[in-house]
Parts: C-alpha cells; structure tokens; sequence
C-alpha cells in the first residue's frame, strides 16, 4: 500500500465524510500509513477528567478505537476490543478516541460497554480523527514504539485484534 502524504490523507477524510455522512462502517478495510496528530494537537482531553500528552505516547505500543457514543457498530465491537485490550494490559496501552458526540453521551457508552478500565479521549472537533484519516467508526490507529502508525478502517474481530496487538507488542 503506498505511503500518503498526512495533508492528502487529511483531504480525503474529509472529503469521505462529505460524501459518505457519518454512518458507521462495518466491513474491515485496507491498512494505510498515516502521520497521526503534529504537537499542534496535544493536550487531547481525557473522558472524566485530564489530559493525554504527545510525550505520553511516544517509545510507547499504543492502540486507538475510534468509536462513537451512538454507533451500534462500536457497542457490538466493544466486548471484544475490552476482552483483547484486558489482554494485553502492561505491553500495549488501548486508549479510545471517542468523537461525534457530547461527554454525557460518551460516558454512558464507556459506562454501557464496560470499558473503564481504558483511557479514552474526547475528539469534540475531530482533529484526531482527521490526523488518522479516520472517515467512520469504528477504526484502529496501531501506533508502534518507532512511531510507526498503521490504520485500520472498520471493524476488526477479536481474533484479527489479538493477531495486530500481539505483532505491535512483539516489536
């Protein structure tokens, strides 16, 4: 798959979210590079309270769901992005990436799903969406320790899940 510029991966996640509205996507798609958020982006504010740094994920295995709070497609994802993300606890940090929504209705979802034990952070503007290229939820940004960053546009089962999570944390 070739490698795209950040500013055209941008261009093109906004134009599919024109095209597209914001319905929830449920097929697994391609893989695709992308830059991921510039400094400019960070502090991104944490569900419940705090804030997630640049620093804070860098030399670090990192995984972001993108989800929203009224997707069902999330809500059926979730046990198995919970399940996988318990998993590997201690070798790769899940953090979600909660957009299209307000926090109350964002809080019922992590309330909902069971996913408190993860960190997720409120997209209210959608710049870390757009730094992915994420169109449509859900989706996988899989950030490795060498800031290698691989996106996954849809859904992802759970064995798909722990076949990525234990390739990021074996490298």
């Amino acid at each position: 798959m070739a490698v795209v510029t950040a500013k055209v991966r941008v261009a093109s996640a906004l134009l599919c979210i024109l095209l597209s509205g914001v319905a929830c996507s449920t097929t697994s798609s391609d893989s695709s590079r992308s830059a991921g958020p510039d400094a400019s982006d960070f502090p991104i504010e944490v569900l419940g309270g705090g804030e997630i740094t640049e620093a804070a994920l860098q030399d670090r295995d990192v995984v972001l769901w993108f989800w929203a709070p009224w997707c069902t497609v999330c809500r059926a994802e979730a046990p198995d992005v919970r399940a996988v993300g318990l998993d590997f606890t201690g070798r790769v940090e899940l953090i979600g990436v909660a957009g299209r929504g307000e926090p109350p209705e964002m809080e019922d979802f992590v309330a909902d799903t069971a996913m408190e034990p993860f960190r997720h952070v409120i997209d209210g503007d959608g710049s870390v969406w757009a730094a992915y290229g994420v169109a449509n939820q859900p989706a996988f940004a899989f950030l490795d320790d060498t800031g290698s960053v691989d996106v996954v546009q849809g859904v992802l089962s759970r064995d798909e899940l722990t076949e990525r999570l234990s390739a990021l944390s074996e490298n």
